[in-house]
Protein backbone atom coordinates (compact mmCIF):
# COMPACT_ATOMS: atom_id res chain seq x y z
CA UNK A 1 0.00 0.00 0.00
CA UNK A 2 2.78 2.07 0.68
CA UNK A 3 3.98 2.11 -2.98
CA UNK A 4 1.21 3.38 -4.46
CA UNK A 5 1.87 7.21 -5.99
CA UNK A 6 -0.25 8.96 -3.68
CA UNK A 7 1.47 7.97 -0.66
CA UNK A 8 4.45 8.81 -2.31
CA UNK A 9 3.26 12.51 -3.12
CA UNK A 10 2.57 12.93 0.50
CA UNK A 11 5.97 12.03 1.75
CA UNK A 12 7.32 14.10 -0.86
CA UNK A 13 4.87 16.66 0.29
CA UNK A 14 5.73 16.57 3.76
CA UNK A 15 9.15 17.14 3.37
CA UNK A 16 8.99 20.22 0.93
CA UNK A 17 6.57 21.77 4.13
CA UNK A 18 9.41 20.78 6.88
CA UNK A 19 11.35 22.57 4.22
CA UNK A 20 9.47 25.76 3.95
CA UNK A 21 8.56 25.94 7.76
CA UNK A 22 12.72 26.14 7.90
CA UNK A 23 12.90 29.25 5.73
CA UNK A 24 10.11 30.65 7.26
CA UNK A 25 12.01 30.22 10.92
CA UNK A 26 14.65 31.71 9.25
CA UNK A 27 12.55 34.52 8.44
CA UNK A 28 10.87 35.03 11.29
CA UNK A 29 14.64 35.47 12.98
CA UNK A 30 15.91 38.16 10.42
CA UNK A 31 12.25 39.84 11.72
CA UNK A 32 13.36 39.54 15.75
CA UNK A 33 16.68 40.39 14.78
CA UNK A 34 15.39 43.69 13.24
CA UNK A 35 13.16 44.55 16.70
CA UNK A 36 16.20 43.86 18.43
CA UNK A 37 18.34 46.18 16.64
CA UNK A 38 15.14 48.90 17.27
CA UNK A 39 15.21 48.29 20.56
CA UNK A 40 18.66 49.19 20.66
CA UNK A 41 18.14 52.23 18.79
CA UNK A 42 15.53 53.46 21.12
CA UNK A 43 18.13 52.95 24.13
CA UNK A 44 20.80 54.69 21.84
CA UNK A 45 18.08 57.71 21.60
CA UNK A 46 17.40 57.48 25.52
CA UNK A 47 21.02 57.84 26.57
CA UNK A 48 22.11 60.45 24.08
CA UNK A 49 18.57 62.61 24.73
CA UNK A 50 16.62 61.52 27.76
CA UNK A 51 15.04 58.10 29.12
CA UNK A 52 11.07 57.86 29.64
CA UNK A 53 10.43 60.54 32.15
CA UNK A 54 8.02 60.64 35.41
CA UNK A 55 7.10 63.90 37.14
CA UNK A 56 6.76 63.50 41.14
CA UNK A 57 5.97 66.50 43.01
CA UNK A 58 6.25 69.47 44.39
CA UNK A 59 7.12 68.46 48.08
CA UNK A 60 8.70 70.29 50.63
CA UNK A 61 11.29 68.33 52.70
CA UNK A 62 14.00 68.81 55.53
CA UNK A 63 16.57 67.26 56.39
CA UNK A 64 17.21 66.69 60.32
CA UNK A 65 19.59 65.21 62.86
CA UNK A 66 18.22 64.25 66.67
CA UNK A 67 21.43 63.64 69.02
CA UNK A 68 21.39 62.88 72.62
CA UNK A 69 23.78 61.68 75.19
CA UNK A 70 23.70 58.04 76.47
CA UNK A 71 25.72 56.76 79.35
CA UNK A 72 27.45 53.65 78.49
CA UNK A 73 29.40 50.89 80.25
CA UNK A 74 30.00 50.54 84.19
CA UNK A 75 32.50 51.51 86.52
CA UNK A 76 35.32 52.97 85.37
CA UNK A 77 34.50 52.25 81.95
CA UNK A 78 31.56 54.23 82.04
CA UNK A 79 31.41 57.25 79.76
CA UNK A 80 28.88 59.24 77.99
CA UNK A 81 28.25 58.62 74.15
CA UNK A 82 27.04 60.85 71.78
CA UNK A 83 23.69 59.11 69.65
CA UNK A 84 21.99 59.97 66.41
CA UNK A 85 18.86 59.98 64.46
CA UNK A 86 18.69 61.08 61.10
CA UNK A 87 15.43 61.63 59.21
CA UNK A 88 13.31 63.89 56.76
CA UNK A 89 10.90 65.46 57.44
CA UNK A 90 8.19 66.20 54.20
CA UNK A 91 5.26 68.18 53.33
CA UNK A 92 3.08 67.06 50.83
CA UNK A 93 0.38 69.44 48.82
CA UNK A 94 -2.95 69.43 49.24
CA UNK A 95 -3.98 70.64 45.75
CA UNK A 96 -1.74 69.49 42.60
CA UNK A 97 -2.92 70.77 39.33
CA UNK A 98 -0.67 69.87 35.97
CA UNK A 99 -1.36 70.85 32.87
CA UNK A 100 0.72 69.51 30.33
CA UNK A 101 0.81 69.56 26.76
CA UNK A 102 3.53 67.18 24.60
CA UNK A 103 4.60 67.91 21.42
CA UNK A 104 5.95 64.91 19.41
CA UNK A 105 9.62 64.61 17.58
CA UNK A 106 10.76 61.73 15.78
CA UNK A 107 14.76 60.68 16.09
CA UNK A 108 16.02 58.29 13.98
CA UNK A 109 19.14 56.04 13.91
CA UNK A 110 19.84 54.90 10.21
CA UNK A 111 16.05 53.02 9.21
CA UNK A 112 15.03 52.89 13.51
CA UNK A 113 13.04 55.02 14.26
CA UNK A 114 12.03 56.28 17.64
CA UNK A 115 9.19 58.63 19.39
CA UNK A 116 10.30 61.31 21.34
CA UNK A 117 8.37 64.01 22.98
CA UNK A 118 8.81 67.88 24.26
CA UNK A 119 6.81 68.53 27.05
CA UNK A 120 5.79 72.08 28.62
CA UNK A 121 3.90 71.62 31.61
CA UNK A 122 2.38 74.03 34.80
CA UNK A 123 2.46 73.07 37.77
CA UNK A 124 0.63 74.45 40.45
CA UNK A 125 0.80 73.39 44.39
CA UNK A 126 -1.09 74.19 47.29
CA UNK A 127 -0.18 73.60 50.71
CA UNK A 128 -2.16 74.17 53.91
CA UNK A 129 -0.67 73.95 57.54
CA UNK A 130 3.60 73.18 57.54
CA UNK A 131 3.19 72.14 60.85
CA UNK A 132 4.46 68.77 59.55
CA UNK A 133 8.41 70.55 58.80
CA UNK A 134 8.44 70.58 62.53
CA UNK A 135 10.61 68.42 64.25
CA UNK A 136 9.38 66.28 67.16
CA UNK A 137 12.11 64.83 69.32
CA UNK A 138 12.26 61.16 69.96
CA UNK A 139 14.38 61.31 73.65
CA UNK A 140 14.99 63.39 76.10
CA UNK A 141 17.03 66.34 76.14
CA UNK A 142 17.98 66.01 72.69
CA UNK A 143 19.68 68.41 70.06
CA UNK A 144 17.73 69.01 66.71
CA UNK A 145 19.50 70.21 64.03
CA UNK A 146 17.53 70.31 60.40
CA UNK A 147 18.43 71.87 57.10
CA UNK A 148 16.76 74.58 55.52
CA UNK A 149 13.39 73.38 53.84
CA UNK A 150 13.75 72.30 50.15
CA UNK A 151 10.94 72.61 47.85
CA UNK A 152 11.78 69.92 45.07
CA UNK A 153 10.43 68.69 41.56
CA UNK A 154 12.22 64.62 40.62
CA UNK A 155 12.26 64.09 37.01
CA UNK A 156 12.84 60.30 35.91
CA UNK A 157 15.92 61.85 33.70
CA UNK A 158 17.19 65.11 34.74
CA UNK A 159 18.79 65.51 31.40
CA UNK A 160 15.22 66.24 29.26
CA UNK A 161 15.16 69.26 31.30
CA UNK A 162 15.36 72.38 28.80
CA UNK A 163 13.93 75.48 31.23
CA UNK A 164 12.26 75.96 34.27
CA UNK A 165 10.99 78.55 36.50
CA UNK A 166 9.89 78.20 39.77
CA UNK A 167 7.53 80.97 41.76
CA UNK A 168 6.15 81.43 44.96
CA UNK A 169 3.42 84.26 45.78
CA UNK A 170 4.99 86.69 43.23
CA UNK A 171 9.12 85.91 43.80
CA UNK A 172 10.83 83.42 41.63
CA UNK A 173 12.75 81.27 43.27
CA UNK A 174 16.61 80.32 42.84
CA UNK A 175 16.71 76.97 41.04
CA UNK A 176 19.67 74.55 41.66
CA UNK A 177 19.93 70.83 40.12
CA UNK A 178 19.31 67.69 42.23
CA UNK A 179 16.87 67.36 45.15
CA UNK A 180 18.80 66.65 47.56
CA UNK A 181 16.79 63.70 48.75
CA UNK A 182 17.93 60.45 49.69
CA UNK A 183 15.96 58.24 46.75
CA UNK A 184 14.56 60.57 44.47
CA UNK A 185 17.41 62.02 43.59
CA UNK A 186 17.05 63.47 39.68
CA UNK A 187 15.21 66.80 39.27
CA UNK A 188 15.48 70.19 40.38
CA UNK A 189 14.66 72.46 43.84
CA UNK A 190 14.57 75.24 45.44
CA UNK A 191 15.75 76.39 49.29
CA UNK A 192 13.46 78.06 51.15
CA UNK A 193 13.68 80.80 53.84
CA UNK A 194 13.19 79.20 57.18
CA UNK A 195 10.15 81.10 58.02
CA UNK A 196 8.17 78.64 56.03
CA UNK A 197 8.81 75.59 58.88
CA UNK A 198 5.51 75.26 60.57
CA UNK A 199 3.45 78.38 58.61
CA UNK A 200 -0.05 77.87 59.44
CA UNK A 201 -1.76 79.34 56.20
CA UNK A 202 0.27 77.54 54.11
CA UNK A 203 1.67 78.59 50.52
CA UNK A 204 1.28 78.32 46.86
CA UNK A 205 4.17 77.34 44.40
CA UNK A 206 4.17 77.44 40.39
CA UNK A 207 6.46 75.75 38.13
CA UNK A 208 6.77 76.26 34.44
CA UNK A 209 8.77 72.93 33.12
CA UNK A 210 9.96 72.29 29.90
CA UNK A 211 10.87 68.84 29.80
CA UNK A 212 12.15 66.35 26.15
CA UNK A 213 11.36 62.13 26.76
CA UNK A 214 11.51 59.13 24.95
CA UNK A 215 8.26 57.53 24.30
CA UNK A 216 6.48 57.46 27.90
CA UNK A 217 5.77 60.04 30.38
CA UNK A 218 4.73 59.25 34.06
CA UNK A 219 3.01 61.28 36.73
CA UNK A 220 2.86 60.52 40.85
CA UNK A 221 -0.46 61.46 42.07
CA UNK A 222 1.36 63.36 45.12
CA UNK A 223 -1.91 65.67 46.06
CA UNK A 224 -4.36 65.35 48.27
CA UNK A 225 -6.27 66.27 45.24
CA UNK A 226 -4.62 65.58 41.88
CA UNK A 227 -5.59 66.92 38.84
CA UNK A 228 -4.31 66.24 35.30
CA UNK A 229 -4.96 67.32 32.12
CA UNK A 230 -2.57 66.28 29.26
CA UNK A 231 -2.89 67.23 25.68
CA UNK A 232 -0.83 66.15 22.67
CA UNK A 233 -1.03 65.64 18.62
CA UNK A 234 0.13 62.08 18.94
CA UNK A 235 -3.49 60.04 17.77
CA UNK A 236 -2.26 56.52 19.14
CA UNK A 237 -1.49 57.09 23.01
CA UNK A 238 -1.56 53.99 25.82
CA UNK A 239 -2.78 54.64 28.75
CA UNK A 240 -1.28 52.83 31.60
CA UNK A 241 -0.09 52.60 35.24
CA UNK A 242 -2.36 52.36 38.51
CA UNK A 243 -5.19 54.89 37.05
CA UNK A 244 -6.80 55.40 33.94
CA UNK A 245 -8.20 58.59 32.67
CA UNK A 246 -11.53 59.43 34.04
CA UNK A 247 -12.43 61.56 30.78
CA UNK A 248 -10.34 61.30 27.46
CA UNK A 249 -11.05 61.92 23.62
CA UNK A 250 -8.50 60.79 20.93
CA UNK A 251 -8.80 61.68 17.50
CA UNK A 252 -6.93 61.35 14.36
CA UNK A 253 -5.35 65.00 15.67
CA UNK A 254 -3.90 64.00 18.91
CA UNK A 255 -5.71 62.96 22.38
CA UNK A 256 -6.64 65.01 25.32
CA UNK A 257 -6.96 63.18 28.95
CA UNK A 258 -8.04 63.94 32.37
CA UNK A 259 -7.27 62.59 35.60
CA UNK A 260 -8.75 63.38 39.12
CA UNK A 261 -7.96 61.87 42.09
CA UNK A 262 -8.00 61.88 45.99
CA UNK A 263 -5.56 60.50 48.69
CA UNK A 264 -8.49 58.95 49.77
CA UNK A 265 -7.89 56.68 46.11
CA UNK A 266 -4.13 56.20 46.19
CA UNK A 267 -1.38 55.74 48.49
CA UNK A 268 0.96 57.72 46.62
CA UNK A 269 1.72 60.41 49.46
CA UNK A 270 2.64 57.85 52.00
CA UNK A 271 4.85 55.78 49.75
CA UNK A 272 6.78 58.45 48.79
CA UNK A 273 7.19 59.54 52.05
CA UNK A 274 8.17 56.19 53.56
CA UNK A 275 10.78 56.01 50.27
CA UNK A 276 8.94 53.73 47.46
CA UNK A 277 10.41 53.55 44.69
CA UNK A 278 8.81 54.56 41.28
CA UNK A 279 8.86 51.75 39.12
CA UNK A 280 8.89 52.34 35.68
CA UNK A 281 8.81 48.96 33.86
CA UNK A 282 11.58 48.65 31.64
CA UNK A 283 13.79 51.12 32.11
CA UNK A 284 15.92 49.14 34.81
CA UNK A 285 18.96 51.57 34.26
CA UNK A 286 16.27 54.17 35.98
CA UNK A 287 17.46 55.74 39.12
CA UNK A 288 13.70 54.49 40.27
CA UNK A 289 13.24 51.28 39.29
CA UNK A 290 15.02 47.92 40.91
CA UNK A 291 14.64 44.44 39.56
CA UNK A 292 12.41 42.37 40.60
CA UNK A 293 10.27 44.94 41.87
CA UNK A 294 6.43 44.07 42.43
CA UNK A 295 3.42 46.28 42.41
CA UNK A 296 3.79 46.54 46.44
CA UNK A 297 7.26 47.87 46.69
CA UNK A 298 6.65 50.55 43.95
CA UNK A 299 4.50 54.00 44.43
CA UNK A 300 1.18 54.96 42.58
CA UNK A 301 1.57 56.57 39.47
CA UNK A 302 -0.16 56.82 36.04
CA UNK A 303 1.17 57.26 32.66
CA UNK A 304 1.11 57.62 28.89
CA UNK A 305 3.13 55.43 26.34
CA UNK A 306 3.47 57.91 22.92
CA UNK A 307 3.13 54.01 20.98
CA UNK A 308 3.37 53.86 17.14
CA UNK A 309 0.61 51.31 16.15
CA UNK A 310 1.61 50.81 12.64
CA UNK A 311 5.03 49.51 14.08
CA UNK A 312 6.10 46.97 10.53
CA UNK A 313 8.77 44.88 12.47
CA UNK A 314 6.29 44.30 15.39
CA UNK A 315 3.55 43.98 11.91
CA UNK A 316 5.95 41.61 10.18
CA UNK A 317 6.39 39.91 13.20
CA UNK A 318 2.86 38.82 13.53
CA UNK A 319 2.44 38.50 9.43
CA UNK A 320 5.25 35.71 9.35
CA UNK A 321 2.90 33.61 11.73
CA UNK A 322 0.44 32.86 9.65
CA UNK A 323 3.13 31.56 7.64
CA UNK A 324 2.39 28.09 7.88
CA UNK A 325 -1.39 28.80 7.31
CA UNK A 326 -0.45 30.11 3.97
CA UNK A 327 1.72 26.95 2.78
CA UNK A 328 -0.81 24.71 3.76
CA UNK A 329 -3.92 26.42 2.09
CA UNK A 330 -2.09 27.02 -0.95
CA UNK A 331 -1.26 23.35 -0.97
CA UNK A 332 -4.84 22.23 -0.16
CA UNK A 333 -5.63 24.23 -3.62
CA UNK A 334 -3.15 23.13 -6.11
CA UNK A 335 -4.19 19.43 -4.52
CA UNK A 336 -7.94 19.86 -5.55
CA UNK A 337 -6.88 20.87 -9.18
CA UNK A 338 -5.02 17.92 -9.37
CA UNK A 339 -8.13 16.00 -7.55
CA UNK A 340 -10.66 17.55 -9.95
CA UNK A 341 -9.24 18.29 -13.01
CA UNK A 342 -7.36 15.27 -13.34
CA UNK A 343 -4.12 16.92 -13.57
CA UNK A 344 -0.34 15.95 -12.41
CA UNK A 345 1.55 18.54 -10.30
CA UNK A 346 4.96 17.47 -9.39
CA UNK A 347 6.71 17.96 -5.83
CA UNK A 348 8.90 20.60 -7.02
CA UNK A 349 6.36 22.46 -8.40
CA UNK A 350 4.83 22.55 -5.10
CA UNK A 351 8.50 23.69 -3.84
CA UNK A 352 9.04 26.39 -5.83
CA UNK A 353 5.21 27.83 -5.04
CA UNK A 354 6.06 27.07 -0.98
CA UNK A 355 8.90 29.55 -1.64
CA UNK A 356 7.39 32.31 -3.62
CA UNK A 357 5.08 32.56 -0.19
CA UNK A 358 7.82 32.35 2.05
CA UNK A 359 9.70 35.48 0.12
CA UNK A 360 6.53 37.58 0.20
CA UNK A 361 7.38 37.64 4.27
CA UNK A 362 10.63 38.67 3.67
CA UNK A 363 10.03 41.50 0.84
CA UNK A 364 7.38 42.80 3.43
CA UNK A 365 10.44 43.26 6.58
CA UNK A 366 12.76 44.99 3.92
CA UNK A 367 10.36 47.10 2.42
CA UNK A 368 8.62 48.34 5.22
CA UNK A 369 11.96 49.97 6.49
CA UNK A 370 11.92 52.03 3.55
CA UNK A 371 8.35 53.00 3.04
CA UNK A 372 4.92 52.95 4.30
CA UNK A 373 3.60 49.93 5.86
CA UNK A 374 0.58 49.59 4.01
CA UNK A 375 2.29 50.83 0.45
CA UNK A 376 5.14 48.10 1.06
CA UNK A 377 2.37 45.37 2.03
CA UNK A 378 0.37 46.05 -0.97
CA UNK A 379 3.65 46.10 -3.13
CA UNK A 380 4.89 42.82 -1.32
CA UNK A 381 1.49 41.06 -2.04
CA UNK A 382 0.78 42.29 -5.48
CA UNK A 383 4.27 40.80 -6.62
CA UNK A 384 4.09 37.40 -5.29
CA UNK A 385 0.61 37.13 -6.43
CA UNK A 386 0.98 37.96 -10.32
CA UNK A 387 4.58 35.48 -9.78
CA UNK A 388 1.97 33.12 -8.80
CA UNK A 389 -0.68 33.35 -11.11
CA UNK A 390 1.72 33.15 -14.28
CA UNK A 391 3.18 30.39 -12.61
CA UNK A 392 -0.57 28.56 -12.05
CA UNK A 393 -1.10 29.03 -15.51
CA UNK A 394 1.79 26.89 -16.93
CA UNK A 395 1.84 24.67 -14.17
CA UNK A 396 -2.21 23.79 -14.01
CA UNK A 397 -2.79 23.95 -17.69
CA UNK A 398 -4.51 27.69 -19.00
CA UNK A 399 -4.98 30.47 -17.34
CA UNK A 400 -8.65 29.53 -16.68
CA UNK A 401 -7.00 27.37 -13.54
CA UNK A 402 -4.08 29.89 -12.82
CA UNK A 403 -6.31 33.52 -12.25
CA UNK A 404 -8.72 31.66 -9.91
CA UNK A 405 -5.74 30.00 -7.94
CA UNK A 406 -4.32 33.79 -7.76
CA UNK A 407 -7.32 34.79 -6.99
CA UNK A 408 -7.48 33.25 -3.89
CA UNK A 409 -4.18 33.92 -2.80
CA UNK A 410 -4.78 37.08 -3.38
CA UNK A 411 -7.91 36.74 -0.87
CA UNK A 412 -5.91 35.72 1.45
CA UNK A 413 -3.32 38.85 1.62
CA UNK A 414 -6.51 40.58 2.23
CA UNK A 415 -7.92 38.87 4.29
CA UNK A 416 -3.80 38.55 6.51
CA UNK A 417 -4.20 42.60 6.27
CA UNK A 418 -7.28 42.78 7.60
CA UNK A 419 -5.97 40.13 11.17
CA UNK A 420 -3.09 42.80 11.30
CA UNK A 421 -5.04 46.03 11.57
CA UNK A 422 -7.28 44.43 13.89
CA UNK A 423 -6.59 43.83 17.56
CA UNK A 424 -9.19 42.63 19.78
CA UNK A 425 -11.27 40.76 17.17
CA UNK A 426 -8.65 39.38 15.00
CA UNK A 427 -8.80 36.07 16.72
CA UNK A 428 -12.84 35.53 15.84
CA UNK A 429 -12.63 36.88 12.35
CA UNK A 430 -9.40 34.43 11.53
CA UNK A 431 -11.46 31.43 13.06
CA UNK A 432 -14.66 32.47 11.12
CA UNK A 433 -12.62 32.57 8.05
CA UNK A 434 -10.76 29.06 8.58
CA UNK A 435 -13.71 27.67 8.58
CA UNK A 436 -15.34 29.44 6.01
CA UNK A 437 -12.37 27.82 3.75
CA UNK A 438 -12.56 24.21 5.61
CA UNK A 439 -16.50 24.31 4.53
CA UNK A 440 -15.32 24.70 1.17
CA UNK A 441 -13.20 21.87 1.10
CA UNK A 442 -15.46 19.69 2.12
CA UNK A 443 -18.63 20.84 -0.29
CA UNK A 444 -16.23 20.55 -3.03
CA UNK A 445 -14.68 17.17 -2.61
CA UNK A 446 -17.72 15.44 -1.28
CA UNK A 447 -18.36 13.43 -3.94
CA UNK A 448 -14.45 12.19 -4.27
CA UNK A 449 -13.97 8.47 -3.89
CA UNK A 450 -10.89 8.52 -1.60
CA UNK A 451 -10.72 4.65 -1.63
CA UNK A 452 -10.53 4.85 -5.55
CA UNK A 453 -7.02 7.37 -4.98
CA UNK A 454 -5.71 5.33 -2.93
CA UNK A 455 -5.89 1.82 -3.91
CA UNK A 456 -6.80 2.44 -7.83
CA UNK A 457 -10.73 1.23 -7.88
CA UNK A 458 -13.64 0.86 -5.49
CA UNK A 459 -13.33 -1.38 -2.51
CA UNK A 460 -15.44 -4.72 -3.39
CA UNK A 461 -19.27 -4.36 -1.88
CA UNK A 462 -19.52 -6.77 0.72
CA UNK A 463 -22.11 -9.30 -0.53
CA UNK A 464 -24.22 -12.42 1.21
CA UNK A 465 -22.81 -15.89 1.38
CA UNK A 466 -24.31 -18.22 -0.94
CA UNK A 467 -27.46 -20.42 -0.59
CA UNK A 468 -26.38 -23.88 -0.16
CA UNK A 469 -29.44 -25.72 -1.97
CA UNK A 470 -29.87 -29.43 -1.12
CA UNK A 471 -28.04 -31.65 -4.07
CA UNK A 472 -30.74 -33.41 -6.26
CA UNK A 473 -31.17 -37.26 -5.22
CA UNK A 474 -29.44 -39.30 -7.30
CA UNK A 475 -30.55 -42.08 -9.19
CA UNK A 476 -28.96 -45.39 -10.23
CA UNK A 477 -29.47 -47.31 -13.41
CA UNK A 478 -31.26 -50.77 -12.94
Amino acid sequence: MFKHPLFTKLAALTAITVLLLFGLGLIEDVVRDRLRYRSITAQSVAESLAGPQTLMGPMIHSACVESWDEEVGKGDERRMVEKRREFILTAMPEQLKLTTGAAMEERARGLHKVNTYNLKANVTAQWGSLASLLPQSSMKNSRMHCGAPIVMMAVGDARGIRTAQFTMGSQALALKPGTFHPIYSRGLHAVLPESVRGKADGLTATLDLELVGTERLAIVPLGGNTEVLMTSSWPHPSFAGRFLPSEREVKKTGFSAQWRLSSLATTAQADIANGKRICLGADEGSDYAHSGATPGDCADSFSVAFIDPVNPYSLSDRATKYGVLFIALTFVAVGLFELMKKLRVHPVQYLLVGSALCSFFLLLVSLSEHLPFGISYAVAASACVLLLAYYASHMLGGLTRGIPLGAGIALLYGLLYVLLQLEQTALVVGAIALFLVLAAVMVLTRKVNWYGLSQGGTPPRPTMPPVQRPAAPRTEAA
